[in-house]
């Protein structure tokens, strides 16, 4: 049985940091893509940065760029957002997902990844 589960979120004021956590179970973690997807209020969900099975080959969105920092420790079925200079507009429940093609960097569709967590909650005060 497949487990993915985020932690890390909390309450930030603008400018703070924080780094996020997902450790998935029940599945081999370096044959998996894996990615982080944010969802704000009253929008859709959108993926922020995602990783190859290596860790060698990243993707960021625009919004995070020079900001965010995504890692992984296959040794301990981990995955990692390192999270920079944090502004308002990055407040939204956080989540972590895996994706059966270990070769991607770039995220892809939702629809295609196997596994979600149930997310972790960044709010940013201004």
């Amino acid at each position: 049985q497949v487990q993915v589960v985020e932690s890390g979120g909390g309450l930030v004021q603008a400018g703070g940091s924080l780094r996020l956590s997902c450790t998935a179970s029940g599945l081999r973690f370096a044959d998996y893509h894996m990615g982080w997807f944010r969802q704000a209020p009253g929008k859709e969900r959108e993926g922020v940065s995602c990783i190859n099975w290596s860790g060698g080959s990243t993707y960021y969105a625009d919004s995070v760029k020079g900001r965010f920092t995504i890692s992984r420790d296959n040794a301990k079925n981990t995955l990692y957002l390192q999270m920079t200079s944090l502004k308002p507009e990055d407040t939204a429940m956080y989540y972590c997902a895996a994706h059966p093609n270990p070769y991607y960097s770039r995220c892809q569709p939702e629809s295609t990844y196997n596994y979600w967590g149930q997310g972790t909650q960044v709010t940013i005060s201004s």
